[in-house]
């Protein structure tokens, strides 16, 4: 299965609450932070979500 290489580029502040959560749960807690997630429907929809914070590059393996 593929990855994903998640990092967040644009701060928090200013955002819903929701988004905030959504940013949390993908494990990133501060700017220019990266993970490696796997690539499953619940984290595309996670992404989606919070597009205009994060860039993210695909891993093959």
């Amino acid at each position: 299965m593929a990855k994903l290489q998640i990092k967040l580029v644009r701060s928090t502040i200013g955002t819903t609450p929701n988004q905030r959560k959504n940013v949390e749960a993908l494990g990133l807690r501060k700017r220019e932070q990266v993970v490696v997630k796997e690539d499953t429907p619940q984290m595309r929809g996670m992404i989606k979500k919070v597009s205009h914070l994060v860039e993210v590059t695909e891993i093959a393996e």
